[in-house]
Formats: C-alpha cells, sequence, structure tokens
C-alpha cells in the first residue's frame, strides 16, 4: 500500500515536472512562431539602418568598429569576397556562400527568422553567422554585404520576455494541476463525511464507494467495518432492551396481578400464602436479573473497576459448597468433589460468580437423586476446573448459543421461571476475561459437563 505522504510527494513532483516541460514547450512555441519572427524583423531594421548610413561615411573601418561596440556583431563582405569580421567572434562561420551571394545581388538574409528548429535556448543563443541578419549597401560604387547579429548581452536584455511567459505558463499550469489533485483528494473525505452525516440521519445502511490503496482507502475499509460492528450492537443493544424490558415486566405483572388479588378479604390462608409465594420467587428473580445485569456492566471494555489479586480457587469452590449444601441436600443430590490447591489471578467476586453460576445451574437442571460432579487440577500447562451433572443436557444444536446473552434452551425455559439467560453468557466473558477458555459437553437426558482451562501461573 502507497501511503499518502509518499503518493502526495510523487504527485506534487510530477506536477512540477510536468507543468516546466509544458511550460517550457509554450514558450519554445512562442518563441518560433512569434519572438523569432519578431527578432529577425527587429534586427533587420537595425542592419538596414546601419547599411544606410554606412553608405555617408568615409572611414568603413572606423565606423563599423564603433557600431560594433554598441553590441553586435559584424561581418562585411566585399564584391571580391574579401571578409571583414567586427565586434565579437562568431563560434560557427558557417554561412553558405549563397547566402552572401544573395545580399550582394541586393536581397535581404533572414537567417534569424529561418534558423533551423529548435528550443528557444538554441535560437536566442546559437552564435552562428547563419543565424544573422543580412542586407546589402555601396559604398564609393563598391557593393557589399553587412550581416549582423546581437551579441550576448543583448540577447540576455530581451531574454527575460520569453522566461516570464515561461514562469506565468509554469504557474498557471501547475495551479490548475494542484487544484484538480486537491479536488481528487478531498472527494473521499467529503464522501466519509457525507456516509457519517447519513448513518445520523438514516441509520447504518450507506453506500461508500471509495477504492484506494492508501491511508484514506484504508480509513473507508476501517469506515465500513465499524459501520457494520456498529449495526450488529445496535441490534444487539436493541434485542437486549427488548429482553431486559420483558424479563423486567414480566414478575412485575406478576406481582401486580397477585397484590390486587390479595386485596380479596376471602381468601383462604392457603391461597394468601400461594399469591405470597409467587410474588416471592418474581421478586428474587428480579433481584437476580438486577446482579447479573449489574455483573455485564463491569465486564464492559472501557470499565476497569475490578481488582486482580491471586485467588484460591480450590478454597473459593469449598466455601460455595458450604453454602450451597443445604440446596443440595434439598434436591437429594448427590456431590463428589476432587479439589487440588489452583491459584490462578484475577478478581474474586468475579470468578466467584462463575463457580456459582455453574453450581446452580448444575442443581436446577438436575433430576432428584441426581448427582453433581466437581473437579479441579493442574497439568504441566493448565489449570482445568470441571462441573458435572447428571440433569437433563443440552440438546446440541443449543449448545453453540447456550452462552449468548438472554438465550433459553427449551429445557431451562419448562424446568423453572427463575432463568435469565444471562448467567452463562456472564460466565463465559469473565473467563475470557481471565484469559482462560471454556468448553461445554452435553448429551440430552444424560447430563452436562462445563469446562474451564486456565493457563498456569
Amino acid at each position: 500500500m502507497k501511503s499518502l505522504y509518499t503518493k502526495f510527494l510523487f504527485i506534487t513532483l510530477l506536477i512540477m515536472i510536468a507543468s516546466s516541460l509544458i511550460g517550457f514547450f509554450i514558450a519554445n512555441s512562442y518563441y518560433q512562431n512569434s519572438l523569432k519572427p519578431e527578432n529577425d524583423s527587429k534586427n533587420m531594421e537595425i542592419v538596414t539602418g546601419i547599411a544606410n548610413y554606412a553608405e555617408t561615411q568615409d572611414d568603413l573601418n572606423q565606423f563599423f568598429t564603433h557600431t560594433a561596440s554598441t553590441g553586435y556583431q559584424l561581418l562585411v563582405v566585399n564584391q571580391q569576397g574579401d571578409k571583414e569580421f567586427y565586434g565579437g567572434q562568431f563560434d560557427e562561420k558557417n554561412l553558405p556562400t549563397k547566402a552572401i551571394e544573395k545580399v550582394l545581388n541586393g536581397d535581404s538574409y533572414h537567417g534569424m527568422r529561418d534558423f533551423p528548429k529548435g528550443t528557444f535556448v538554441t535560437g536566442f543563443f546559437a552564435n552562428e553567422l547563419q543565424n544573422s541578419v543580412g542586407v546589402p549597401f555601396r559604398h564609393n560604387g563598391t557593393q557589399y554585404a553587412l550581416f549582423l547579429r546581437p551579441n550576448i548581452k543583448l540577447l540576455f536584455n530581451e531574454l527575460h520576455i520569453l522566461l516570464g511567459w515561461m514562469a506565468f505558463a509554469i504557474f498557471i499550469l501547475s495551479l490548475i494541476a494542484v487544484l484538480i489533485w486537491a479536488a481528487i483528494l478531498i472527494r473521499p473525505v467529503r464522501q466519509l463525511s457525507h456516509a457519517t452525516n447519513e448513518i445520523g440521519e438514516n441509520g447504518f445502511n450507506v453506500n461508500l464507494d471509495i477504492h484506494r490503496n492508501d491511508e484514506i482507502g484504508q480509513l473507508a475499509q476501517n469506515f465500513k467495518d465499524m459501520t457494520s460492528r456498529l449495526e450488529d450492537l445496535d441490534e444487539v443493544r436493541k434485542s437486549f432492551v427488548s429482553n431486559v424490558s420483558h424479563d423486567i415486566q414480566t414478575p412485575l405483572l406478576n406481582i401486580q396481578g397477585y397484590s390486587r388479588l390479595l386485596k380479596n378479604s376471602t381468601l383462604s390462608d392457603e391461597e394468601k400464602n400461594s399469591y405470597l409465594e409467587v410474588i416471592q420467587e418474581e421478586t428474587e428473580r428480579m433481584s437476580i436479573l438486577s446482579k447479573q445485569l449489574l455483573t455485564l456492566s463491569s465486564l464492559e471494555p472501557n470499565s476497569q473497576s475490578y481488582s486482580i489479586k491471586e485467588i484460591n480457587i480450590s478454597e473459593q469452590i469449598q466455601s460455595l459448597l458450604h453454602k450451597y449444601y443445604w440446596l443440595i441436600n434439598e434436591n437429594e443430590l448427590s456431590l463428589t468433589y476432587s479439589l487440588e490447591d489452583i491459584t490462578v489471578k484475577g478478581n474474586p467476586d468475579l470468578l466467584y460468580t462463575v463457580w456459582e453460576n455453574l453450581l446452580t445451574n448444575a442443581i436446577k437442571y438436575n433430576e432428584p437423586g441426581g448427582s453433581i460432579e466437581i473437579k479441579a487440577e493442574k497439568t504441566n500447562n493448565q489449570l482445568a476446573i470441571e462441573f458435572t451433572d447428571s440433569g437433563v443436557g443440552i440438546k446440541s444444536n443449543e449448545q453453540s448459543q447456550i452462552f449468548d446473552r438472554f438465550y433459553r434452551g427449551d429445557s431451562a425455559r419448562t424446568r423453572t421461571n427463575q432463568g435469565t439467560g444471562l448467567g452463562l453468557s456472564i460466565v463465559k466473558e469473565v473467563i475470557e476475561l481471565h484469559e482462560g477458555n471454556i468448553y461445554i459437553y452435553s448429551q440430552l437426558e444424560k447430563g452436562t459437563t462445563f469446562k474451564i482451562i486456565f493457563p498456569r501461573l
């Protein structure tokens, strides 16, 4: 992927080079088609004036020496072919003999206008006899040919016009190219801005057509990924709110309904106790739900409210078993456990919630006379904790969803109205927060095993 910085430097350099070349060609075209004929015509007027004035002079040598000193290179040829140079020397004395004969016969020579086409530097600074102008004149009955070319200093003074045109052309071309490049660069940024506004107004269904192999392209791809994740999160949020609302509304309606029934003075004590028992169960259900929601909020990525310390897992589980021993006996369940001394780094409250959820599930979804087995053991590279029950089990097609928030399998819904569908999702999130993994092995009507793996300290 080319970086935007590299692309910017490359395009800017390309614009500078292209503008310079195009500006050069424009200036050269101006020189070839306009400035060169003008230069030829101007020098032709100068040489004609010098020739006319030379015809009135007594001493041609003195006159041409003085004239050349004002900034010209001169060549004077008489009828016999004798040549006399005045001023600076020509680099190339390549004036054709036919051109000299033509001027001696009374015609003019336009060497500057007809000089072979090339770059303006060649045309302006080619210090050659061929690149000159010539006219005839007579002095004391003798025919002469006079050829003139301005010296380099005069040419430098005239060149500023050409260079000015060239600089102007380069500036205009560079400005246009930079404006086009800026528009191309800003266009996807505007698209992203427009897409952001569309999300705020019309939701997450935004079509962003940006395909670039640079930071802007990566930004567009990240924007698409973010939009997709936000859409998923919005669906989760809606589902979460809907489920929480339903799980709060149902017990509230039951409490409200049975409270209204208790106002009936004709109820028997047995009916009153039955209604109060329902109200108590629904209150406990709401208490469990609120507790689990608070636990989930503490597991959010930006929440760092939990402390980390070394925890003895075996001691935690033993304390938990002591707390729920009465419930295990009440449900006529047998309990066996084998707990090696296992220590992990983590939050004691969150991990205690894991063991409590797994144990209460093993009790809740077991059969009277069933069994619960708990193991905690060390291997070379990991720590393993297992909770196994002989209960109703979980259907194979439900096992992949059992850790989803608010998901409750068919067996869970028929067995109890106390479930919230949050317990196992909390378990999974806490385990992953502690860099562990949880696995489920279950067969319908035969039981379920939850196995947690932690890396060893």
